[in-house]
């Protein structure tokens, strides 16, 4: 194309793989450390003031979890409009990198930032920090994972995609488990204030998780693709982006998928960042019997990447993800009638055993499903829009069923129609895409 000059990037090669691996090994201390096991439990404990579990922002009175689940669904919001933008001029300039590094150093800054937050006396910088970490962690995701297409073939996404989960769990784990002896054992480290381990924590993501992110930026390649013209970069991004959207149209399993994991992904990640909150509010769980449930999850998770990885081997990637959405549903009508710990600590593991398998084999999956093409941010940009406008969806809905109910357990129905509504969308897309593949073997013969 005149004006138009595409840089090569080399597909398999050991070190590139490596270092966009290591890039899930840098930011799941946040997904970990702020969104799922230190930062809910401090959050909820230091805005707990003699059991009142109210707090005023924005002139307004919210339960302390209502209020966590309304921040976090407004940063996804931003995300999922910003998104499609700059994937657009991310395409067009061939900066994917570029606006990685950006979000990416937003993130980690925003989660050292929350070493500030004591309590009620500046719950704004609480809401503000958690706000901004998770804008961070999201706008560097929809061009990390539009890497994936771009460094392997797509005979090797399920693997490569499962690595890079499987490295995230692990590191994070790490970190995790240091940050739970300083918290458990403060003596040992010389520390006196009783908040000040967790405090330290948020500090150590936010250092771990630039920190590694070096190694990622020293080989990804720069830029992947640019174009000459003196036109407005910014329109020319929404143009980017139209041309996806004309493109997507005319597939026929494409929309659907995008659909389905619209819903079963709005249950997924929702379950992610409310079950410590769930099993601290409706069970009575101490933050011990909360830390050996996420770690549970956290160590089961590998193996669970790496087991349905093998299985879309062996079965199909469609078959493989209707496992996962089923035993998902299990899990949620299971969580709606658990009352003791140790039934917690078997719905995590079972949590553990799908949610690094149905994450992986979903951005996979995806990714197999695209076409040709170089503009793979502004296509997993409307990826991301699926996954976060359904996060918003799920984590306000999850928070304003327990606001009218004065329950969390009612707020797990809601998740189980979310997966029901994806598990037949999926079905429907492994229809599609067998009709597809039927029609393309007819027309080669």
């Amino acid at each position: 194309m005149p004006g138009e000059q595409i840089i090569t990037i080399k597909r398999n090669d050991k070190r590139t793989i490596n270092a966009w691996a290591m890039y899930d090994w840098a930011n799941s201390v946040y997904s970990l450390v702020i969104t799922s096991a230190i930062f809910p439990v401090y959050y909820s404990t230091v805005t707990m003031t003699n059991g009142d579990d109210t707090v005023r922002m924005f002139g307004r009175t919210y339960t302390n979890t209502a209020l966590y689940s309304y921040s976090l669904s407004a940063s996804f919001l931003v995300i999922a409009f910003l998104s499609p933008m700059l994937a657009g001029i991310a395409d067009y300039r061939g900066i994917k990198k570029a606006f990685m590094q950006f979000f990416c150093f937003l993130g980690s800054a925003s989660c050292a930032f929350l070493f500030f937050f004591t309590g009620k006396e500046n719950l704004w910088i609480g809401i503000l920090g958690f706000f901004l970490a998770s804008i961070g962690w999201a706008g560097s995701i929809v061009f990390y994972n539009a890497f994936l297409p771009e460094i392997a073939d797509k005979e090797h996404h399920d693997a490569v995609s499962a690595r890079g989960f499987a490295m995230g769990y692990t590191g994070s784990s790490l970190l995790l488990i240091f940050n739970l002896i300083m918290i458990m054992q403060p003596g040992l480290f010389g520390i006196q204030d009783g908040s000040l381990p967790a405090r330290i924590s948020f500090l150590l993501v936010g250092t771990w998780w630039a920190g590694f992110a070096f190694y990622t930026f020293k080989y990804l390649p720069a830029r992947t693709r640019k174009k000459y013209s003196n036109g407005n970069v910014l329109f020319k991004g929404f143009h980017e982006l139209k041309n996806v959207l004309t493109q997507i149209r005319k597939h026929k399993v494409l929309p659907v998928f995008l659909l389905s994991f619209f819903f079963y992904n709005m249950g997924v990640q929702t379950v992610m960042y409310v079950a410590a909150l769930f099993g601290d509010k409706e069970l009575q769980l101490d933050s011990s019997q909360l830390i050996i449930t996420i770690l549970i999850i956290q160590f089961v998770a590998i193996g669970g990447a790496y087991l349905f990885s093998g299985l879309s081997y062996r079965m199909g990637n469609f078959r493989a993800l209707i496992t996962a959405i089923c035993v998902w549903i299990v899990i949620c009508i299971a969580a709606y009638y658990t009352t003791t710990s140790m039934q917690f600590y078997t719905i995590a593991f079972l949590v553990g055993l799908v949610m690094g398998g149905i994450q992986s084999l979903s951005r996979s999956t995806y990714s197999k499903l695209l076409p040709d093409t170089h503009d793979t941010a502004s296509y997993f940009s409307l990826y991301d829009i699926c996954e976060k406008i359904g996060l918003v969806i799920g984590t306000a809905s999850y928070g304003l069923i327990e606001e009218l109910t004065g329950s969390m357990r009612n707020s797990v129905i809601a998740l189980i129609l979310f997966f029901i509504l994806g598990l037949i969308l999926v079905y429907s897309a492994s229809i599609l895409r067998r009709k597809e593949l039927k029609t393309h073997r007819i027309s080669t013969k």
